[in-house]
């Protein structure tokens, strides 16, 4: 952990996104620069003694099952104890379930402690997100027993999508939920499947692959949300995601007071997935009622229906945006970390020697590596990725807060503004930000590559962000595809206005007015860009080149961040006295002269409607 880390936390919550500003809204009217400051304190403590000292404990005892439960190492159980014992997993919920009502993007800046000090020590994100989809879509009783439990740290929650067979395509998921149409053997005597208190009861039968936290002992129960099919009147499953259903099947049965019962519910660990990072947290595959638990009389898993049958996929998406967001922010601190690591190494490591008219003097001492220019260059860009991806992840946890707290016209724009930025916020840091990791094993040289520092296991932690809570296609797709001209292209035309409102801003600013220009041509080469990827209306031209449009386009949001926040920093320290401030310039000045220029090739492909990709002949391959 880095005293950095606080400070530029400290500017972007407070200088520059003027977090502060919102206590003076009802629901954080009890709020203070000193509470948030508080509970800064109290996760940047918890990570530092909790959480930091551990990071290569989880890496290297892996998860393992004995037969009858997964064991953890000890640290993992007082990680996720303190984190529970803090209030952190219903901080931004209301005072009535326990919460803090925290501001999100206080809680996104307090929680980032925890990725740079050990991504993969517990994952409560997802119990947290599992809770929220309750909130919103579960009944009374079903918020009640569930998701309060797992707001105050008894329970855990996962999200149990995939299927080995169908992997993102959730369409040809084939988890089968029936009616649990049998009497029921509860204490309370037989209920009708329909008519249970905790919700239509189902059976369900099916396997889940690559569910995270699947299966431990960290607390008491597990609350899982799976998706499932409700056969048709003929016994078939719902081709496509309409059919898609959600359920709440705990591991352990409960009472409609939130008791144990004392039964095991019909869900079996079938194993751990060997990971190439992020090792801490165990990931599984579950068999949801292939009868090694029977219950209640018969094989398969009871589940609870949540909101409307075929609704699934809606009710669960409520959770996948959130998790977006903060995979994204996972990325981000995975980049920082290493960044940190690599920013110690080159200026304490003694290597080389400077060139100077003459050639390098061998007879001259040796130099510390940041002293060579090219070891500056991969540090300003670790920089400008990981420091420029949390501004973009603080942004959007601030348009969260606007999105549920500002004036009905506010809200309505923040919420369409954070549809748009969604995808970038998920997948760019999770590619830059990976490309960060890279730099810093380059930087620490032969050594990086050892297991010796931790740079190399960053790297390993970080390239699992391209791939869950949507792979990096499957965000291009939907950036491109859906995002940029859903409404009539409403919510692309909002965003280009808010960048406009920065480059008016910074035009005004002699020593940014050249960046503003750029970022200005920026803005328009994406815009035709997205007209030209769609001016046949035909989708798999427009979609062929996807990727390379979302690295654009997310390149110019990234410019647009370092723009807004140099406005800040010359507003504040227009001599740069300050040298955080002078280093924020130079992130900016990095970002604007090596990698915004990169757009245009992204863009050309995307243009033209490339099909160089699509059209090769499989054989040929």
């Amino acid at each position: 952990m880095t005293t950095s880390l606080r400070s530029t936390l400290d500017f972007l919550l407070y200088d520059w996104l003027q977090a502060e500003s919102l206590t003076a809204r009802a629901r954080f009217a009890d709020h203070s620069r000193e509470t948030f400051d508080a509970v800064m304190d109290t996760c940047e403590r918890i990570a530092r003694e909790k959480y930091a000292p551990f990071n290569r404990t989880v890496d290297v005892q892996e998860p393992h099952f004995d037969g009858e439960q997964v064991i953890l190492p000890q640290c993992t159980y007082e990680a996720r104890q303190a984190f529970a014992d803090s209030g952190m997993l219903s901080a931004a919920q209301d005072y009535e379930l326990g919460g803090m009502q925290l501001p999100y993007v206080v809680e996104s800046a307090a929680g980032s402690f925890f990725g740079c000090a050990s991504i993969s020590i517990g994952s409560n994100l997802l119990t947290t997100g599992n809770a929220n989809a309750i909130l919103v879509h579960g009944t009374p009783l079903q918020q009640q027993v569930f998701a309060a439990n797992e707001f105050n740290g008894r329970w855990a929650g996962t999200m149990c999508l995939s299927e080995p067979q169908a992997g993102s395509s959730l369409s040809d998921i084939t988890t089968r939920a029936v009616p649990d149409e049998a009497p029921s053997e509860a204490a309370d005597g037989s209920v009708p499947w329909e008519q249970d208190p905790l919700g239509p009861r189902y059976r369900l039968r099916g396997n889940k692959m690559w569910i995270s936290s699947g299966d431990h002992e960290l607390t008491e129960n597990i609350v899982h949300l799976v998706l499932a099919k409700i056969p048709g009147p003929d016994g078939k499953l719902v081709p496509g995601v309409k059919g898609i259903s959600l359920f709440i099947v705990p591991k352990k049965l409960v009472d409609t007071e939130g008791n144990l019962t004392g039964e095991r519910n019909d869900v079996a660990l079938a194993g751990l997935n060997h990971k190439l990072g992020w090792r801490g947290t165990t990931n599984t595959l579950l068999n949801f009622g292939e009868g090694k638990y029977p219950v209640r009389g018969g094989a398969g898993a009871i589940g609870y229906l949540v909101g409307q049958p075929g609704e699934g996929l809606k009710c669960m998406f409520h959770m996948m945006n959130e998790a977006r967001i903060a995979i994204g922010m996972a990325a981000t601190m995975l980049g920082l970390a290493g960044y940190y690591a690599s920013l110690d190494y080159a200026k304490t490591r003694l290597q080389g020697r400077p060139v100077g008219e003459g050639g390098k003097d061998a007879s001259s001492p040796q130099v510390r590596l940041i002293e060579h220019a090219d070891v500056k260059r991969m540090l300003l860009a670790q920089k400008s990725y990981s420091e420029g991806a949390l501004a973009l992840n603080l942004y959007c946890a601030r348009l969260v807060d606007e999105g549920r707290t500002g004036s009905p016209e506010a809200a309505a724009q923040a919420r369409l503004l954070l549809e748009v930025l969604t995808p970038i916020a998920k997948s760019w840091p999770s590619e830059f930000c990976l490309e960060a990791n890279s730099l810093a094993i380059q930087i620490h040289g032969g050594y990086g590559y050892t297991r010796d520092f931790p740079v190399e296991q960053y790297w390993r932690d970080n390239r699992l962000n391209m791939i869950h809570e949507g792979t990096h296609g499957i965000q291009a797709a939907d950036l491109l595809g859906r995002k940029v001209i859903m409404q009539g292209g409403a919510g692309l035309q909002l965003l280009a206005r808010t960048v406009e409102a920065t480059i008016a801003q910074a035009r005004a600013v002699p020593a940014l007015s050249g960046y503003a220009d750029q970022l200005a041509q920026a803005l328009q080469d994406v815009t035709a860009a997205t007209q030209a990827a769609w001016s046949t209306g035909k989708p798999h031209e427009a979609l062929a080149n996807a990727v390379p449009y979302m690295q654009a386009f997310g390149h110019m949001v990234l410019a647009w961040m370092w723009l807004d926040v140099a406005c800040k920093v010359l507003a504040q320290d227009a001599s740069l006295s300050i040298a955080a401030n002078a280093g924020r310039m130079g992130a900016a000045r990095y970002f604007f002269h090596y990698e915004l220029p990169r757009i245009g090739a992204w863009l050309g492909v995307v243009c033209t409607r490339d099909a160089t990709c699509a059209s090769l002949a499989e054989d040929a391959f």
